[in-house]
């Protein structure tokens, strides 16, 4: 194991700092798919840092709100964007889409090849067809790492309730992602263990690199009080506004908060898009909820932290289901890094993350979930203890910092 990796005694800047030059002369490609850069922050965080540890790093992914540009140059690092269809539906809706990205990917990269070079590839997913792209520079030496960050099989099963043949072929194309890999980057433990069982790879290349908050950008500013609508409480959420989140079980809490425990004190305020952002609004509106939900939409990191330092208790209302309990939702560290009291649904990942900063709703029931919000509001001191306890745990265990030495860890294993 890396040195530094073992190092858990140092101060996280002084891990970060002895790591200087531990890339030097390396060149790396990143290809994500599914959200621009630097939007995607674990990807930037990622790109960064290895940029910090002086490899020469270029990044292909889509076009997107604010991100319009088809090529930046930014903190040193070389960005080129191309365009997808927009919002992909059904089996013709998300060929057109893969089938465009896996296009301008092999182009670009090719490019990139000739214009900068490099000498591994680092595929993010979803979708689990990046390896399409590698396999080409492969065959001319080049190392392949895979970044897991999502497990499409029980994303698929998620999203649209079934199985059938279309989760067969997610199953095929992520077995031949983790064939093709020479190093595995898992988010969590519950992926390395998938990484191991489903992709035969041996534990020795495979990395836990959590998508720990970085403490320099995350962190609490002025509350606005205005956000509270006038009322006394509100509750945060910021995160996706798709299907499979759990936004319409938020929304049923909230109803029976407000109509049937008679709460008018209390607003709550959703930071996000997605697809579902027009549904979900509407939804509230005939629920009667639209005086009491805020809707932000996509916003910028200003509005972000505010809503998160005004906030007295944030959420999670991911459903529990095979892909939520394995997963790791970075919204829960970023409660926790500003100090907040959580309340989500019981699973498995979210009650690592959060520990003693969360309390865990019976599965799916928005009673109960609603029923938690409230215990959380009575109880000020019980919700300053959650609060210090999740921003702590951050501090000193969760924090980018931490993962820096095992991703540098990661990129010596895949050495050309």
């Amino acid at each position: 194991m890396d040195t530094a990796v073992q190092n858990s005694k140092a101060t996280p800047h002084a891990r970060t700092d002895a790591l200087s030059g531990a890339l030097s002369g390396r060149k790396v490609l990143i290809i994500v798919e599914n959200l621009p850069v630097p939007f995607d922050r674990r990807v930037w965080q990622e790109a960064r840092t290895l940029r910090a540890a002086g490899a020469e790093v270029a990044i292909i992914c889509p076009t997107g709100k604010g991100y319009t540009a088809r090529y930046e140059h930014l903190d040193g690092i070389h960005i080129y964007r191309h365009p997808l269809p927009l919002d992909a539906g059904g089996a013709l809706g998300y060929l057109l889409e893969y089938g465009a990205a896996l296009t301008w990917e092999t182009l670009l990269a090719w490019k990139i090849l000739f214009r900068h070079g490099f000498d591994t590839l680092h595929g993010c997913n979803p979708p689990d067809l990046i390896f399409l792209v590698a396999w080409q520079f492969k065959l001319i030496g080049k190392r392949y790492i895979f970044d897991h960050h999502d497990i499409n099989p029980e994303l698929y099963e998620a999203k649209f309730n079934k199985r059938g043949f279309f989760w067969r072929l997610m199953c095929v194309f992520e077995w031949l992602t983790f064939k093709t890999a020479n190093t595995v980057i898992s988010t969590n433990e519950s992926y390395k263990k998938i990484a191991i069982e489903r992709g035969g790879k041996k534990a020795k290349d495979i990395f836990v690199v959590r998508s720990g908050p970085d403490l320099t950008r995350v962190k609490a500013v002025a509350p606005s009080p205005a956000l509270k609508n006038g009322r006394d409480f509100l509750v945060g959420y910021v995160g996706v506004m798709g299907d499979q989140e759990g936004i319409d079980l938020l929304l049923e809490a909230a109803r029976h908060l407000v109509y049937d425990l008679g709460r008018k004190d209390i607003q709550f305020a959703l930071v996000g898009g997605g697809p579902s952002l027009a549904a979900l609004q509407a939804m509230s509106e005939k629920m009667g909820l639209a005086d009491y939900v805020t809707f932000t939409g996509r916003a910028p990191d200003q509005t972000l932290f505010e809503v998160l330092s005004t906030a007295d208790v944030c959420v999670n209302p991911d459903r529990v289901n095979p892909m939520n309990d394995k997963s790791t939702m970075n919204k829960i560290l970023e409660y926790m890094a500003v100090g907040k009291p959580i309340v989500q649904f019981d699973v498995t990942e979210g009650r690592f993350s959060a520990q003693e900063a969360s309390l865990y709703a019976k599965a799916n029931d928005p009673a109960d979930f609603a029923a938690k919000i409230a215990e959380l509001l009575a109880d000020p001191d019980r919700r300053a203890r959650m609060g210090a306890f999740g921003r702590n745990r951050v501090e000193t265990q969760m924090a980018w910092s931490y993962e820096v030495p095992k991703l540098i860890a990661a990129y010596k294993n895949a050495r050309p």
